[in-house]
């Protein structure tokens, strides 16, 4: 059967029309997109262009943890490609930045992966499905269904898994560095030095172990130095992080200041409670491991045991049965 027969077998029969009809729209969408979201530019966002261009020019060596400007390309898609809901546009953010992704344009870059791998998959399937599987004898609807939208939503779920993996390795090292950078900055504290300059050690210190913690002490030290309050700039570290133990730390470090209390002693009483944190942590992995490899103990030792205690009775029956036959 050549591919135009069995095209026109797979546009008239089944959920054919129907695939068919959506691909062709989808198509026409995109096709459409540049035209209706193509707006002219402004004058004053020409000017501020221009602005930008010159201060760039004049500070071309700025800190590297400063948010990138928005991508002008995207900006003319912001309304297609970002939540229009700002509690919805705030969550994705959030876990954007505590995935490590702190520009501005991250959220339409996520959102316009979500869209172009969809998309992407969703061609797959069906080329895959008209080359491959069209008019096989043990093709169903189901089938059809399957390895056309599946690749699609696959691909529009995989930005979603990168983010999340990429988070939760991300708090992860926030974790394991936490208690050894508390260390570090207590003994700081007890040389002399104000707890503004003994973050901006300890991001500096802990940076070829630990950077993504590096990173979140650097922009907390930058904030403190451009004038922020202190009290918001710890609790925005809190939520950036994502991790209990930093959010306590913060709170510790808020109470500590508004108190009066001495910073050292709080700090020394955090830091060994983190120890002691770790401690139990590596005790409970090393408690679990017995139960972790109990299956796979049964596994590869009761299968090969098995087949020596049984095995040479299995042959003797089998041989005995041969004879009396």
């Amino acid at each position: 059967m050549s591919p135009m027969q069995t095209f026109i077998e797979f546009a008239t029969t089944g959920f054919g029309p129907v695939i068919l009809a959506g691909v062709i729209g989808i198509g026409m969408i995109l096709a459409t997109l540049p035209f209706v979201l193509n707006q002219r530019k402004d004058p004053l966002d020409k000017l501020k262009e221009s602005a930008r261009a010159d201060r760039g020019a004049n500070h071309a060596g700025q800190a590297t943890l400063r948010a990138k400007a928005g991508n002008d390309k995207l900006e003319k898609y912001s309304g297609f490609l970002e939540p229009q809901s700002e509690a919805e546009y705030s969550d994705v953010r959030m876990k954007l930045m505590q995935a490590g992704y702190r520009t501005k344009d991250a959220v339409r870059f996520f959102h316009f992966a979500q869209f172009a791998l969809g998309i992407l998959g969703l061609v797959l399937g069906v080329g895959y499905y008209l080359l491959v599987l069209a008019g096989g004898p043990d093709v169903t609807t189901q089938k059809t269904l399957i390895f056309i939208l599946g690749p699609g939503g696959a691909g529009y779920m995989l930005p979603r898994y990168w983010v999340t993996k990429r988070r939760q390795e991300r708090q992860e090292q926030i974790i394991s560095g936490f208690p050894d950078a508390l260390d570090m900055m207590l003994v700081c504290v007890e040389a002399g030095q104000s707890l503004d300059q003994a973050i901006m050690r300890v991001a500096h210190e802990i940076r070829a172990s630990f950077p993504a913690l590096a990173d979140e002490f650097e922009i907390v030290s930058y904030e403190v130095r451009a004038g922020k309050d202190k009290a918001s700039v710890l609790s925005d570290m809190g939520e950036r992080c994502g991790v209990n133990d930093v959010s306590s730390f913060v709170t510790v470090l808020i109470q500590s200041a508004s108190f009066g209390t001495s910073i050292a002693e709080a700090l020394r009483v955090y830091a060994g409670e983190m120890r002691d944190k770790r401690v139990m942590r590596a005790e409970e992995k090393a408690n679990k491991l017995p139960t972790q490899m109990t299956l796979a103990t049964m596994m590869l030792t009761v299968p090969p045991l098995l087949i020596i205690l049984v095995g040479p009775s299995v042959v003797g029956i089998t041989k005995m049965g041969e004879m009396n036959f």
